[in-house]
């Protein structure tokens, strides 16, 4: 065991505020950075929905600000660039930030008995490279030509200054190389922490799935996102140097060159990414379902176990998204058999989520709300992905709004519920006070509404034959038809995006005139909540000592209470 001392609490503003190296203040810092940028990427969700409904109609209000000399109408080449940078900033400044930046910072050390992060010095940079990168990506918007208009994977010839003339997708790159640079020193800093400062007796099987799901996904990062670095570094030198690592046509004359070679290197990455981002949720989720079911988590081990394969075999199946680039057959079959496996393991943490659920003392707060949402949209998505992760079938799905249907399940929608039901649930152990649990079920039941009424409308148009990356699906006769689906899809677009307004307003008045929160308001026995809310500077007085695992509850011969902290001995 590394010997940890107890650090004092510093006295500047600076220090303490902003260049922190306390985890939790750097956790809160990923908190705001991430959610004013899903704001910022939510709002470009609504003029590209408002397009695909009412091409011909200013966005209300908003447009006219924005695109004053185009009559407040989203222009062609301004829609191209709201959604590569929707799903860029979505994906890499919202979701990730929230997730891994925030709850990773602010729970590994709390939840695994330390006193900080291994590496304080590098947490403190991630985050402030992070914001660099952000900076980039934003200072785009500004310049000449606009910014990148490739989407969001920006695939060559697109990427290349044939296809994105100007210096926006320069930029692009830029952010995104600087931002896994952050991302890869939060990754050391996570797998190093939960491998050396677990509490004494925390072995691996007695860490909160949320551990789990947050350590995996730092492995995933560590391993790829130096493939997607060289794969930025790499177009960059075409772009800015006369390199032809990605030049169409390069191969016939200077022998080497091919666009492809970048969609294998960005999916190299970009497979293990989808399991980045939602590893952690799973690990909440399964987490928060048996905390308030009052029950242990059915199949703990096998569910660690079940995410463990989930990442290895994530590292293998990247193929499926490139079954429409003339894949070789034999290669395509190997891609679908590995697809469908990995679907297994899933299918198996699936099935403990329900047996957890089941016949347990529910309790439905705002957390486990957010928590069965997301058993229900990952499990619509996860079904969806079937049909897609299939040759006969991809072939016909993959250029249409059914694949879009799809990873919004899986990723936004899955990766939403479970970002906002960690917000609830740590809310008091972060700030000392709660938000209103009346506002934060208003704000989920419209939230799913109109999320659910958004993305299957998304594979029904889909399903239809619409394809994606269209300005104006409606110039063709056979879309016509879809015009008043698209206007549905674009009413519950609206309905979800408003219904965060709630949230804001709800988050705000919690930090300003919340109740204030008990040491242990949720009852249960992780390591953080058996120390006061907001948690102290240094955490723990002393270090604490594991005697059991993270879900000892409902042990009908506790007197008094229902579960049991994890420094107790078990009640037998």
């Amino acid at each position: 065991m590394i010997e940890q001392e107890i650090h004092h609490e510093p006295k500047s503003f600076i220090k303490k505020y902003i260049f922190s190296f306390d985890h939790k203040t750097i956790g809160k810092q990923f908190l705001w950075y991430g959610i004013f940028f899903l704001g910022i990427g939510g709002m470009m969700a609504l003029f590209i929905r408002w397009t695909l409904a009412y091409p011909s109609d200013p966005f209300p209000v908003l447009g006219m600000l924005m695109f004053p000399e185009n009559g407040g109408i989203v222009p062609p080449d301004t829609y191209a660039m709201l959604f590569t940078l929707h799903g860029t900033i979505m994906i890499f400044y919202a979701i990730t930030p929230i997730l891994i930046g925030a709850f990773g910072n602010y729970c590994i050390p709390l939840m695994i008995g330390a006193r900080d992060m291994i590496f304080p010095t590098l947490n403190m940079l991630s985050f402030w490279i992070a914001v660099l990168s952000g900076a980039i990506l934003l200072y785009s918007l500004i310049i000449p030509f606009g910014a990148a208009a490739g989407g969001w994977t920006s695939y060559p010839t697109l990427s290349t200054l044939m296809g994105s003339p100007g210096h926006g997708q320069t930029l692009w790159l830029m952010a995104l190389f600087v931002l896994g640079v952050s991302s890869t020193m939060g990754a050391v800093n996570y797998i190093t922490t939960v491998i050396t400062l677990r509490a004494p007796g925390m072995g691996y099987f007695d860490m909160p799935l949320t551990i789990w799901g947050l350590w995996l996904t730092a492995i995933l990062n560590a391993i790829f996102l130096p493939v997607l670095g060289a794969g930025l570094l790499l177009l960059t030198f075409d772009r800015l140097f006369g390199t032809t690592f990605f030049l169409a046509g390069a191969a016939a004359t200077s022998g080497s060159g091919d666009p492809i070679l970048f969609q294998h290197v960005f999916w190299i990455f970009g497979h293990p990414e989808v399991y980045i981002l939602i590893l952690p949720a799973w690990g909440m989720v399964s987490d928060l379902l048996s905390f308030f079911s009052r029950k242990p988590a059915f199949g703990y081990k096998s569910t660690a176990l079940a995410m463990t394969t989930i990442t290895v075999l994530s590292t293998i199946v990247y193929g499926h998204h490139m079954f429409t680039t003339q894949m070789s057959p034999l290669l395509t079959q190997s891609f679908m058999t590995l697809t469908m496996t990995i679907s297994i393991p899933s299918a198996i943490f699936f099935a403990n989520w329900l047996g957890t659920i089941w016949r347990g003392s529910v309790r439905l707060h705002s957390p486990m709300l957010f928590a069965l949402g997301v058993v229900f949209v990952f499990g619509l998505g996860g079904l969806t992905g079937l049909y897609l992760g299939t040759v006969s079938t991809d072939i016909y799905l993959h250029d249409t709004y059914f694949v879009v249907g799809h990873f919004h399940y899986t990723m936004a929608a899955s990766v939403l519920l479970g970002g906002f039901a960690a917000i609830y649930f740590w809310f008091p152990k972060m700030f000392g006070r709660h938000m209103s649990e009346l506002w934060a079920k208003i704000h989920f039941w419209f939230t799913m509404i109109g999320l659910n009424g958004l993305f299957f409308g998304m594979l029904l148009i889909g399903y239809a034959g619409m394809h994606r990356r269209i300005y104006n699906p409606f110039v063709y006769d056979f879309l016509k038809k879809l015009i008043p689906l698209n206007e549905f899809v674009t009413i519950f677009a609206l309905i979800m995006g408003f219904s965060q307004i709630i949230f804001v307003i709800n988050f705000i008045y919690g930090l300003v005139k919340g109740e204030k929160a008990e040491a242990n308001p949720w009852r249960v026995g992780t390591l953080e909540w058996s120390i006061p809310s907001p948690a102290p500077f240094h955490n723990f007085d002393t270090i604490p000592h594991v005697k059991c695992g993270p879900h000892e509850l409902g042990n009908p011969k506790l007197v008094g209470r229902d579960f049991q902290y994890q420094t107790e001995e078990i009640v037998s």
